[in-house]
């Protein structure tokens, strides 16, 4: 008996190692992310919701309807992709931007490639509009994810008013406004940032990205963490050809791409540049 057919008797569904085999390989199929096989109680958890929500009674149906339903799919990824993210999260991460931004005042492009719920994003929206003294600056910024509900989110702007606890004053001021009378206690982003970021879905695994090249600064953290070696390098390589040649990379702080020098060539903490 496996360690999860163990415990069935204590679960509202039946939820068998074979089905969490399942989920696995089509996580992987449809977002390159490789589960651990740690996480088969999260994996539980999280999809639990989506059986009650349908009415389904165990994995075993619901996974077939995964597989017969193109909208059920996107809920499916929703459910385990992990969005932990925070404003200026990593901050060295945001001196070094502004510091490209000052020796680069041409730049024209920024990707932020998993965007979460927006923190990323606005974070990066607030370090070119410090830099260029303009929420008008010659500058796209694209922040792209696979979670739909998160980028409604992102869109939305709407954020707890303890999560800008930590900026300054005169960023609290200048980029948010303070939610009265029901919206106490949370902030929202000021429209003229919320309009210098284009939010829009993208899957790392899709053969087609709706990126615009030349693309002269990349986040990409903490993502290629749930990826595999192969897949790894295929997306970073695919990135890095998108990149102008004095493009910045910046990664997540427990990732790390020496392993490709081919690729990219260390140019500060988690921070790369691409290989010409």
């Amino acid at each position: 008996m496996t360690a999860l057919q163990s415990t069935d008797a204590q679960r509202e569904f039946p939820y068998s190692r074979r089905d969490f085999e399942r989920v696995k390989s089509l996580l992987f199929k449809q977002a390159g992310i490789n589960l651990a096989d740690s996480k088969d109680a999260m994996v539980y958890s999280r999809l639990a919701r989506r059986l009650r929500a349908l009415e389904i009674h165990s994995f075993k149906e619901y996974l077939a309807y995964v597989g017969s339903c193109k909208d059920e799919m996107e809920h499916f990824i929703n459910a385990l992709t992990t969005n932990l993210t925070a404003f200026f999260r990593e901050p060295h991460h945001f001196d070094a931007l502004a510091n490209y931004l000052t020796k680069r005042p041409q730049t024209k492009r920024i990707w932020c490639a998993a965007s979460s719920t927006g923190e990323e994003p606005y974070s990066i929206a607030m370090t070119v509009a410090s830099v260029f003294g303009t929420f008008t600056p010659n500058v796209q910024i694209l922040a792209t994810d696979i979670d739909s509900k998160v980028l409604q989110k992102a869109r939305e702007g709407v954020y707890a008013q303890n999560s800008i606890s930590q900026l300054s004053y005169d960023y609290k001021t200048q980029f948010f406004y303070r939610g009265k009378g029901a919206q106490t206690g949370r902030v929202r982003v000021v429209d003229e940032l919320r309009k210098m970021v284009q939010f829009e879905p993208l899957n790392l695994m899709s053969p087609n990205w709706s990126v615009d090249a030349p693309v002269d600064v990349i986040f990409c953290r903490n993502v290629m963490i749930y990826f595999d070696r192969p897949t790894q390098r295929k997306i970073l390589a695919r990135m890095v050809k998108l990149m102008c040649n004095d493009g910045m990379y910046v990664a997540g702080h427990s990732e790390n791409f020496t392993m490709y020098p081919e690729l990219v060539a260390p140019m500060g903490k988690t921070i790369y540049r691409p290989v010409v």
